[in-house]
């Protein structure tokens, strides 16, 4: 991925359809639109997934808190929305195998009457999943429950319900999404900013674009502009027109990584109720136990940061429910993200009652926004934005809308399972390592061994599988710019482990230095702003 072509194209070249924001949203409508035929630009003004598709819970699900929602309050949109949801869980399962699978994960019930409650409910989940259940939800006794969650607060535990979601690592995901859009003709690039809307008689034909790693300015034209930056989708709705309504709400969720003791096993708890009368979840992720999330009402912002409020609200709720009690010190990983919630008519009383619906809306001198919706329906939300541009600004799509679907990610070539053990035998790498790079890379895990077997094997960080090798990789295939692109998002290190995290940023920042051909004092900057964002949370 050379980035000087790409934005030399996007500076000659005149596009079908260019969007506007590289998270979930933005990235899967570019992909959509190109596997149709079309031609494609993305224009990110930070790194991809740097916003809220890289902070979230890490699970596509339908919605156990809105059906219980949809139920008491017979309510058709949410029951709506977690159907769909559903629908859309089980077919990204298989779009890229080696960065999602299937998690089961226990209800723990703790009075006699929430057996027949949760257990129906959770029926009733299964059955608006229809064919596309990953395995039945059942009934467990409490020493059935304690043989797979033997962390489970024992005291009173009456049985639990068992039903499984789909776990994912969403900051690699939106990254794929981008490169599988790439693949397929998509123009794409990060560190773009839009900083104006170009317009020809009231009508929008593109944007000026400033590059925000060089200074430089230049402009792109495109038939349609789409605006899919999720939480700032107001603040480019207001370049278009400075008094336009604000149609989002945002809300704050924060997370917290715990040691891995804390959920030792493959199998997640989701917490029924919290003290604010939502769900929670405690997870088992990458080596370590994630607890999240919060929700709060919040003001768009570039760094969110979790608040000490936040942090021990989730200390709190996983106390409640595991018999090991975790405290302050052992909070290895925090981060918060910002949720672009539809704001309905405002009467909401907080952001917790807000359906996780989306919409599409076109502007009267032609900007299409594209707003709400959650991870799970990314794909669904793409699909229904190309269909409306086609038929809304007339684009002609040389491919019908079958032609897209179910696209696979790069990577998902091949199966992974045996991949491990090939990788260690053949390359000489802790097995570990090739464990780590199959279920990062898929397919690609080879050519990052033959990266590291060329002198890059050596460890990142002591204690865990990562090499040398991967930053190399992340610069040269998956458009890494900074040391907190790599670190946060190519890798998870940051939102896993702080301190080891912080460990990495010079000897990361080093072999940045020689791919980039970065300068000392670029070097001695970007050391310090990923010593300062990993230290505080705001990647």
């Amino acid at each position: 991925m050379d980035r000087q072509e790409v934005l030399e194209r996007l500076a000659k070249e005149k596009f079908d359809l260019l969007v506007v924001g590289g998270g979930s949203t933005g990235a899967g409508i570019a992909l959509e639109a190109a596997v149709r035929g079309l031609k494609v630009a993305l224009v990110e003004r930070s790194d991809f997934a740097s916003g809220t598709s890289s902070r979230s819970t890490k699970i596509f699900h339908g919605g156990v808190r809105y059906l219980e929602q949809a139920v008491k309050k017979l309510d058709r949109s949410q029951l709506k929305l977690v159907k769909s949801a559903l629908r859309e869980r089980g077919l990204l399962l298989d779009l890229a195998p080696h960065l999602a699978h299937p998690l089961p994960l226990l209800i723990p019930l703790y009075h006699s009457w929430e057996i027949p409650y949760y257990f129906l409910g959770m029926k009733l989940y299964d059955g608006l999943a229809g064919r596309f259940n990953l395995k039945p939800s059942r009934y467990l006794t409490a020493s059935q429950a304690l043989v797979h969650c033997p962390t489970l607060q024992r005291n009173g535990l009456r049985g639990a319900i068992l039903y499984y979601e789909g776990q994912f690592d969403d900051a690699r995901w939106n990254v794929a999404l981008a490169l599988t859009a790439a693949a397929h003709g998509a123009c794409v690039a990060n560190y773009a900013e839009v900083v104006a809307l170009l317009k020809d008689h009231q009508r929008i034909s593109g944007v000026a674009i400033k590059d925000r790693l060089t200074g430089k300015s230049f402009e792109v034209r495109a038939q349609v502009v789409v605006n899919a930056t999720g939480p700032y989708a107001d603040e480019m709705r207001r370049l278009d027109d400075p008094g336009v309504a604000p149609m989002l709400m945002l809300s704050a969720g924060t997370h917290i990584v715990l040691e891995r003791k804390f959920c030792p096993s493959d199998w997640g708890i989701l917490v029924p109720r919290t003290d604010d009368k939502r769900v929670a979840f405690i997870l088992p992720w990458m080596g370590r136990t994630l607890v999240g999330t919060t929700d709060i009402r919040a003001e768009a912002t570039d760094s969110p940061v979790p608040t000490a409020e936040e942090i021990d609200f989730l200390i709190a709720q996983a106390r409640r429910y595991l018999a090991e009690k975790p405290a302050l010190k052992d909070v290895r990983a925090a981060w918060c993200g910002l949720r672009p919630l539809l704001r309905g008519d405002g009467s909401a009383s907080s952001t917790a009652a807000l359906v996780r619906e989306h919409a599409i809306e076109t502007s009267a001198s032609g900007l299409t926004t594209v707003a709400g919706g959650k991870w799970t329906t990314y794909r669904e939300m793409a699909q229904e934005a190309v269909d409306y541009c086609i038929r809304y600004h007339g684009l002609k799509a040389p491919l019908s809308a079958a032609a897209g679907g179910l696209v696979h990610l790069v990577g998902a070539e091949r199966e992974i399972f045996a991949l491990a053990e090939e990788l260690a035998r053949e390359f000489g790498l802790e097995l570990s390592t090739a464990q780590h790079l199959s279920r990062s890379y898929g397919g690609l895990a080879r050519r990052v061994a033959e990266l590291a077997a060329n002198g890059l094997n050596r460890k990142l960080v002591p204690g865990f599988p990562y090499i040398e090798a991967e930053v190399v990789w992340a610069v040269r295939e998956e458009m890494a710019c900074t040391v907190v692109d790599f670190l946060a998002r190519r890798l998870r290190l940051a939102f896993i482990d702080r301190e080891a995290a912080l460990s990495a940023v010079k000897g990361v920042a080093a072999l940045m230095a020689k791919e980039l051909s970065w300068e000392e004092a670029r070097v001695s900057d970007e050391i310090a702003a990923a010593e300062r964002r990993i230290a505080t949370g705001a990647l």
